[in-house]
């Protein structure tokens, strides 16, 4: 007897020691908590069992919970091997021998291994393999692991599974966030969570009885922290799982798709609920009042560029609406942004010194290659300042810059910056500024955050530790723009003047900042507007998810009104200027006055001046010698051939080049433009001063192609910008004269095959030349 007593005795204690350590928590899967920047809860998924289950650290428990539940629980938790014999032989005697109530004197290790292998404890083989796992247990864990495991598995009502599930369904609240009230609540509900629910009036009285009586044990055990036995009495406000939010349900389901399926617990986002909220109302409320106009459907995003956070995303106008496919994400849809991505070619002419804010442009009728651009309007303004060239979104001189950019490619620039998807570059040509690619609002905001960030491309983060992760990309990353030009084409921007309001449903007296751009696609698919104001980046969409195209789907029409809605609301601040996120004393900027009607620095003859900015060392920057002082015949009304006092008047005409004459004139601008000179200045140098030609064509390195199976004759056409008092051409082949033309003709040379030098003298001797090749098929 002796020997098998010692036998069962070391066989005990053998299998004690070398008993296989059991995993705590990978056999089962866990619910995401997305909580708001604020850490208020967005949404509460199921784990895989459709049971809410939510990890939590035992640093992350309120201590006055912890306290409650042993005091509740297992007081003797810390002095025990994971059962208490003590407490087993009561429950024994008073379940099996004296007959008197059932007692399970579970300890919180047994409720551990209880609930982790499922067993049914109820019987007594039931009781004796729960203790004999509750030793394993507390073998391979330590008791700060076995609590932690406790607060994570144990049941609290419905399929609520866990401390932190519990928390966040009944009180919105982290379980560090649980005052002492809440924390007597939810520590007496795993003893009997099927009656303690607090959601019902008999649960939550039932909840009540037992917190009276873990109320007698706190007082006992911490006399001089018991608070007054009144707070008791204090109703709590209890969340049903039919309350549950399901707030930002867009922003939420972007999260889950690209989140890793073994990322489980509390999942802290940049989002703001406030911000999200505003957003959604917003957007809903103006997409109501504009039904009669065919707009069902709009998505809006909000970014800090400061933090380099997404703030809220609304994918449609009604999540649950499926008339206009709402469960569809128009933040994260391929779509043509129209011309929104026009000030990116700006601020890269800038950057190559191609332009400043008030360079003069042509929007004029002109041809690249195959491509012939039109305006929204179907009209040209003829010349135009940058600034306004872009503010109004003229297309040809958008066109035109990016046809002249040297450091870089404009394709190249949006695939720098994380446009994804781009095709080859030739498949868009020049089309790309014009909205020929296709952008995400995502991207979009992040473009225009480029800008607000001085050029440098913020990264966003939609998780509260990404963002903490990349606070200083910003400052490291390696800029796509100058700070400079980034600046400039943001002061360009919040010039553009805010939409025009409509009495009944806006107020467009927004007092701050604003730099703002319009896009709209082709046949009308897609309405855009982008924002900087302040600390936020904000990008509006109207249009429909199948494609289907809406005369009112214009930019500054739809979208831009409700940017100015939703910026009075989400930003209703008073006073914010660019500047007051700039330092501007760190910009290599220079603010000088130029000639209101040239943009270059004021000759002596400039009439008016006005104020621009421009980067020194890159901005092209000159004298104007549009305005000049001429002799004039005080008889004749000639201009003379020298200044002679008493015979002659300095008068200021404007010598534009025949090119900018010939749209002053298509836009119906009068000038004063030079006479003639008298006949007496025949041989006199007239050409000592203005620009010598400039051969518009043929274009230099650029093959013709004559056609020699075509029955008919190859020319070439000839035609050059000049100075404005020119009067006639005269053109050279190789140095042989082949003929002349009147200023604005063109001069159609008969072409042969073979490598040419073509020249252009004007009537006062100044002379350009290009090369030319062409190029004989059959």
């Amino acid at each position: 007897m002796l020997l098998l007593a010692s036998v069962l005795i070391v066989s005990g204690f053998a299998g004690y020691f070398f008993c296989p350590k059991p995993q705590l928590y990978g056999y089962t899967t866990y619910s995401k908590a997305f909580l708001d920047e604020e850490r208020r809860l967005l949404r509460l998924t199921l784990a895989e069992d459709d049971r809410y289950r939510l990890y939590q650290p035992l640093e992350g428990i309120a201590p006055d919970l912890i306290r409650a539940t042993l005091l509740y629980e297992d007081q003797d938790f810390y002095r025990h091997p994971g059962i208490d014999v003590a407490a087993l032989a009561r429950a024994f005697w008073s379940t099996y021998v004296s007959g008197g109530r059932r007692v399970g004197a579970s300890t919180i290790t047994m409720q551990v291994a209880r609930l982790h292998w499922r067993m049914d404890s109820s019987s007594p083989v039931g009781k004796l393999r729960q203790m004999i796992r509750a030793l394993q247990l507390n073998r391979h864990y330590g008791k700060e692991e076995i609590l932690e495991a406790y607060f994570n598995l144990a049941p609290y009502g419905h399929n609520i599974e866990g401390i932190a599930a519990a928390s966040l369904i009944y009180f919105d609240k982290t379980a560090e966030q649980l005052n002492w009230l809440e924390a007597m609540t939810l520590s007496v509900i795993p003893q009997n969570p099927n009656r303690r629910n607090p959601t019902t009036r008999v649960g939550y009285d039932t909840i009540n009885d037992a917190r009276r009586r873990l109320y007698q044990r706190w007082r006992e055990q911490f006399p001089e922290e018991a608070p007054d036995a009144g707070l008791l009495d204090i109703p709590l406000s209890v969340r049903n799982l039919r309350q549950l939010p399901f707030a930002a349900p867009h922003f939420v389901n972007y999260q889950l798709a690209r989140l890793p399926r073994w990322q489980q617990g509390a999942i802290h986002t940049t989002v703001n609920l406030d911000l999200q909220r505003t957003m959604e109302q917003g957007l809903q409320t103006w997409v109501g009042q504009h039904r009669h106009e065919g707009i069902n459907n709009a998505a809006a995003l909000l970014v800090n560029y400061q933090t380099q956070t997404i703030k809220a995303m609304v994918g449609s106008a009604d999540f649950f609406d499926p008339t206009i496919h709402g469960q569809v994400n128009g933040t994260l849809a391929k779509r043509s942004p129209g011309s929104a991505l026009k000030p990116f070619v700006y601020a890269l002419a800038m950057d190559d010194g191609l332009i400043h804010p008030m360079s003069m442009l042509r929007d004029a009728h002109k041809r690249f290659g195959g491509f012939t651009p039109e305006n929204f309007d179907r009209r040209f303004l003829g010349p135009v300042v940058a600034k306004t060239a872009l503010i109004e979104s003229r297309n040809v001189p958008a066109v035109d810059l990016q046809a002249q950019l040297k450091s870089r490619s404009f394709h190249e620039f949006l695939a720098q910056a994380g446009v994804r998807g781009l095709k080859d570059e030739r498949h868009y040509g020049l089309a790309l500024a014009l909205g020929g690619g296709e952008v995400t609002m995502l991207e979009l905001a992040t473009l225009y955050g480029l800008l607000a960030n001085g050029g440098r491309l913020p990264r966003l983060n939609s998780l509260l530790s990404q963002a903490n992760e990349g606070r200083n990309f910003a400052v490291s990353a390696k800029p796509l723009l100058s700070p400079e030009a980034s600046f400039l084409v943001l002061d360009m921007l919040r010039e553009n003047p805010p939409p025009k309001s409509h009495p009944r449903y806006f107020d467009f007296a927004y007092k701050n900042d604003i730099a703002w751009k319009t896009g709209t696609s082709w046949a009308f698919r897609d309405a855009w507007a982008v924002g900087v104001s302040g600390p936020y980046v904000l990008v509006v969409w109207v249009g429909n998810f199948d494609g289907s195209g809406n005369g009112a789907f214009v930019g500054r029409r739809t979208a831009g009104p409700l940017l100015f809605s939703l910026f009075n609301r989400v930003y209703p601040h008073r006073g914010w200027r660019l500047e007051d996120s700039i330092n501007m004393a760190s910009l290599n900027i220079k603010r000088v006055d130029v000639c209101a009607a040239t943009g270059d620095l004021p000759g002596a003859a400039c009439p008016r001046t006005v104020p621009a900015w421009f980067i020194p060392g890159v901005s092209p920057i000159k004298v104007s010698t549009v305005h000049r002082r001429i002799p004039i015949d005080n008889h004749s009304g000639l201009r003379a051939c020298e200044h002679s006092p008493g015979k002659t008047t300095q008068k200021v005409y404007e010598f534009w080049p025949s090119d900018f004459l010939r749209l002053f004139r298509q836009a119906g601008i009068s000038l004063k433009t030079p006479p003639p000179y008298a006949t007496d200045c025949e041989g006199y140098d007239t050409g000592k001063r203005g620009r010598q030609p400039r051969l518009d064509s043929p274009v230099s390195g650029l093959d013709y192609v004559m056609n020699l199976r075509r029955d008919e004759q190859h020319t070439i056409p000839f035609a050059a910008t000049v100075e404005a008092d020119v009067e006639t051409l005269y053109w050279f082949v190789d140095g042989d004269y082949v003929g002349s033309a009147k200023r604005d003709e063109i001069f159609y040379w008969p072409a042969s095959s073979g490598v040419f030098a073509v020249t252009a003298v004007d009537d006062s001797g100044r002379a350009g030349s290009v090369t030319m090749t062409v190029v004989a098929v059959h």
